[in-house]
């Protein structure tokens, strides 16, 4: 028994041994891992500093400090600095990025080519965010410069920007963000007719098109279709409120957006779809006529932001395949729209006696009245004769007594004003 004791006590002393020094390995690596890491990082940082010191002749301490910071700035922001990048320090500042996508699909973003036409505010937060996720080679296309009206909106302008290129407003700042990034930066326009253009999107991937000119977004639309190119359109973020209505769909699904008409018309014309495009249904604005009239579209801050940042999301996981499948259209409600249309066919042929095959509205005419004409509630007209009410208020109105006249003038003047939005909105689409 003495030796079975002996025997049990040893063993457990054995075990205890090898996990005590299976701890102490693991912490060893541990700290290892870390004191790389932070050397690693010191000898960059020295690296840097000594480029600083061996170009500096400025005199004085201040005026030395000052320099040297000066030209520390233009050192992270030059295309080539000389200077390897540690893989271990991309994976590092990556790190959630690579937890959420995993190291497949981060491979093919950080592998992929963006081409981002238009680098206001929507292409400037599309730029920085794409860059930030991992995006390791992006061509930038604008031929406009930085004005102290574009600080309220552009993603990376300040006011020492003003009066400087957009593309190198967003490429200097690209290159401070990610050390290993590629950036070509053109300040040029895209044309079809110039052979510039198709030389611009060479090797894209994924191009976006942020322009805000409506016939190079069509025209770079219908290239891109031409030469089987995969592209993202933003339509209009100007004057429009609400970020909830912002939708991503193929243009075909799309309804009421002013710069969606004319891209429409080329999607039928050249068969561009299907293509992703983001819209806002708009919103009544507080912005006057003469807001227009003065030469600045009005445009509330955050919504251009909202809009890169939908554009670089669905790109990234485009590019990473695992793309957003069937983004949700017009909030969903497809079954509420098309029993809308069955209630207000069985009125129209109780009105008229007979069956009525067909009316000249569609699920798409009745989202466009419930959504953005009605707002959900009465009493908002798509056309002069239909109003939209609720099913009580409806059999009221189709009741024997019933009639435009049972609801008094205040309803007829809403009416009224109703019938006249939609007139002025048509004549803005169309």
């Amino acid at each position: 028994m003495s030796s079975l004791r002996f025997l049990d006590s040893h063993r457990a002393q054995l075990v205890g041994t090898a996990v005590a020094a299976a701890a102490t390995t693991a912490a060893l690596i541990s700290v290892y891992t870390s004191l790389s890491k932070r050397s690693k990082r010191r000898d960059l940082d020295q690296d840097i500093l000594r480029s600083i010191s061996k170009s500096s002749n400025a005199a004085g301490v201040d005026g030395k400090h000052q320099q040297n910071e000066r030209e520390r700035e233009q050192l992270l922001s030059a295309p080539s600095a000389g200077l390897a990048y540690d893989e271990d320090l991309i994976r590092e500042q990556l790190a959630r990025n690579y937890a959420f996508f995993g190291d497949e699909a981060m491979a093919k973003i950080r592998g992929g080519t963006v081409v981002i036409v238009g680098c206001g505010g929507v292409g400037s937060w599309a730029a920085v965010m794409l860059v930030r996720s991992g995006v390791s080679r992006i061509r930038l296309i604008d031929f406009d410069y930085v004005t102290l009206s574009s600080l309220n909106r552009h993603a990376t302008a300040a006011l020492p920007d003003v009066g400087t290129p957009k593309v190198q407003c967003v490429a200097r700042k690209l290159r401070e963000i990610a050390r290993w990034v590629d950036v070509d930066a053109r300040v040029d326009i895209w044309r079809k007719d110039d052979g510039d253009g198709g030389r611009l999107l060479e090797g894209a991937d994924w191009v976006v098109d942020a322009i805000d000119n409506i016939q190079t977004k069509v025209d770079l639309l219908a290239y891109c279709h031409e030469h089987g190119l995969k592209v993202f359109s933003s339509m209009g973020a100007g004057a429009k409120t609400d970020p909830t209505r912002i939708q991503i769909a193929d243009i075909s699904s799309t309804i009421y957006d002013p710069p969606r008409a004319p891209c429409a018309r080329a999607s039928a014309a050249y068969t561009v779809s299907p293509l992703a495009y983001l819209w806002c249904t708009p919103r009544r604005s507080s912005a006057s006529s003469t807001t227009f009239v003065s030469g600045y579209c009005p445009c509330s801050a955050p919504l251009p932001a909202i809009f890169g940042l939908h554009i670089a999301t669905y790109v990234l996981c485009a590019l990473a395949d695992k793309p957003i499948a069937g983004p949700l259209p017009i909030k969903n409600r497809r079954k509420v729209y098309e029993r809308m249309l069955r209630d207000f066919q069985g009125r129209e042929a109780k009105r008229a006696g007979t069956l009525v095959s067909r009316i000249p509205l569609d699920e798409d005419d009745v989202a466009l009245l419930f959504e953005d004409v009605h707002r959900g509630r009465s009493v908002v007209p798509p056309h002069a004769n239909v109003v939209v009410m609720d099913a009580a208020d409806a059999e009221r109105h189709e009741g024997v007594d019933g009639g435009p006249a049972m609801w008094g003038e205040e309803v007829r003047e809403a009416v009224s004003r109703r019938v006249e939005e939609v007139e002025r909105w048509r004549e803005w689409v169309m």
